[in-house]
């Protein structure tokens, strides 16, 4: 029998809930892990920025979490995802994240044509509360791969290419494919199955119940922004992980922009009818835009508080070389709707390559994330030895090696703990509030200095910074244009430095 063994949290991170102590500075208390609500104040010419209802710029880092997916079992003996716990959540904020990008399932949402499962949004709220009580925020991901999970081959297909795999995402009924072959070609984005079910999908062919597919998910999206909009620690919404829209394929690009234009109307419909404000939506470029720089949505009718949400794997997954030039590119296109702020959805690479000193990937896709002031989501916390993204490893005759955090071993399916280089790699001092907008922000490692300036503070409005270790340490904080700046602990062996603005120009350097 398979042991569900939740892992042993290594590092000595000392984690802590919710329940850390508020201090004074000016006026009121700083509240290091209080979640305002967040907004979109888009900008083409210096890039969008994400915003709090008290003013501050916020910078979103986190990591994705897949515990509600519903993904096809290619090994009915091996589970595909570990449950969410409160530990979990304790570790993420011990890192110094303050966003996880949650994943749900359409084929868990609406089993049926109409029909949506609140018990399910209810285990994902319930996520979604044990996060904001560590002071994390939510994005509401509604993730798809290679379309759904019942597009499997069939065990009779007699593929002469590998038989595809099933994945997640719809669910069978809305999966219109019309009975093309389940055999991959070169990618699971290319399975016949799944290319016909994807242009089923933009066309909005008509499913059960007389109504189009694509009419379905939007109003899907209705219900989901029903049920996730009146908390505040909810950021936003990201429409469709990785979209299956080929720019080489007339018509897909259009009918892209077509699903946004719908989803961001079905989305303002749903938090109007529970009295919430308007929430953040995500949108994505096609799959295409990680290796061949293709696959931007034509412009779509949309309001101030949109995100672009590119996947910048390059340097990880990706042919493309990691690079400012790919930054850059992120950013003019998001000039092209308005100067939406962005946020990558998922960025990362084999986290083995964190124990290389001289590889240098995830130190190096940061400080680009500092310098473009982007917002990131690892991809990923856990990963199950009988997620489908093993089960090409597995037809190779290998024993799985899985992604995330924690380090499995899939010949026994036991967590071995916490992979030690890729959380030195990943927790590093984070600027998650700034008392205005940012200029700059960075990270030395090899220094180990900390800095972060800007222009136009309000007065009286704070800032916090995570920084990893303990307060005994001691390092110098050197602030210009702010008040009253001092430390808080933190979770885990770490402490916050927070402080007000004077109001106008701000910089704070903390310094061994």
């Amino acid at each position: 029998m398979i042991r569900r063994l939740l892992p042993t949290l290594l590092l000595g991170l000392g984690m802590v809930g919710a329940a850390l102590p508020a201090a004074s500075a000016g006026r009121g208390r700083i509240e290091p892990l209080a979640l305002p609500a967040l907004h979109a104040e888009p900008d083409p010419v210096a890039g969008g920025r994400i915003v709090d209802a008290r003013g501050r710029e916020v910078l979103l880092r986190g990591v994705n979490v897949n515990a509600f997916v519903d993904y096809w079992a290619y090994d009915p003996a091996l589970f595909t995802t570990y449950p969410f716990t409160p530990q979990d959540a304790d570790a993420i904020a011990a890192i110094g994240w303050n966003v996880v990008r949650l994943l749900v399932s359409w084929s868990r949402v609406e089993p049926e044509p109409g029909r949506y499962d609140d018990a399910y949004l209810d285990e994902v709220l319930d996520a979604v509360r044990v996060l904001a009580s560590r002071g994390v925020y939510t994005i509401v991901d509604l993730h798809q791969d290679a379309w759904g999970p019942s597009l499997a081959a069939r065990p009779d297909q007699g593929c002469p290419v590998p038989p595809a795999f099933g994945w997640d995402g719809a669910p069978a009924w809305a999966t219109l494919d019309g009975g093309a072959g389940r055999c991959i070609n070169g990618a699971r984005e290319l399975s016949p199955a799944v290319l016909a079910a994807f242009r089923a999908f933009w066309a909005d062919e008509t499913g059960p119940g007389g109504v189009g597919i694509r009419t379905r998910y939007v109003r899907m999206l209705r219900h989901v922004a029903e049920r996730f909009a009146p908390l505040d620690a909810v950021a936003g919404y990201d429409v469709m992980n990785e979209p299956n829209a080929f720019f080489l394929v007339p018509g897909q690009l259009e009918a892209l922009a077509d699903l946004y234009a719908e989803a961001l109307v079905e989305i303002r419909a749903g938090e109007r009818a529970v009295g919430a404000p308007p929430r953040l939506v995500l949108f994505e470029p096609a799959i295409t835009w990680a290796d061949f720089g293709a696959g931007l949505p034509p412009h779509f009718p949309h309001d101030d508080q949109i995100v672009y949400a590119p996947h910048l794997y390059q340097g990880g997954i990706s042919a493309v070389p990691l690079s400012a030039e790919v930054f850059e590119r992120a950013r003019a296109e998001a000039a092209l709707f308005g100067g939406a702020p962005i946020l990558s959805g998922q960025w990362g690479a084999d986290p083995r390559r964190a124990s290389d000193p001289e590889d240098g990937y995830f130190e190096r896709h940061q400080a680009l994330q500092d310098a473009f002031r982007f917002g990131a989501t690892l991809w990923t916390w856990r990963e199950a030895c009988g997620d489908p993204h093993k089960a090409g490893e597995v037809r190779d005759g290998r024993i799985p090696f899985v992604w995330g955090l924690f380090d499995v071993d899939c010949a026994t399916n036991t967590v071995r703990g916490m992979r030690e280089d890729l959380v030195t790699a990943l927790r590093r001092p984070l600027l998650r509030a700034a008392p205005g907008p940012i200029d700059a922000v960075s990270w030395d490692p090899e220094q180990g200095v900390f800095e972060a300036s800007g222009e136009g503070a309000r007065r009286h409005t704070s800032f916090v910074v995570f920084v990893p270790g303990t307060r005994r340490g001691r390092p110098r904080i050197d602030s210009e244009g702010l008040l009253g700046v001092h430390r808080l602990p933190a979770p885990g062996e770490a402490y916050f430095v927070v402080g007000r603005a004077r109001g106008g120009p701000w910089r704070v350097a903390i310094v061994p």
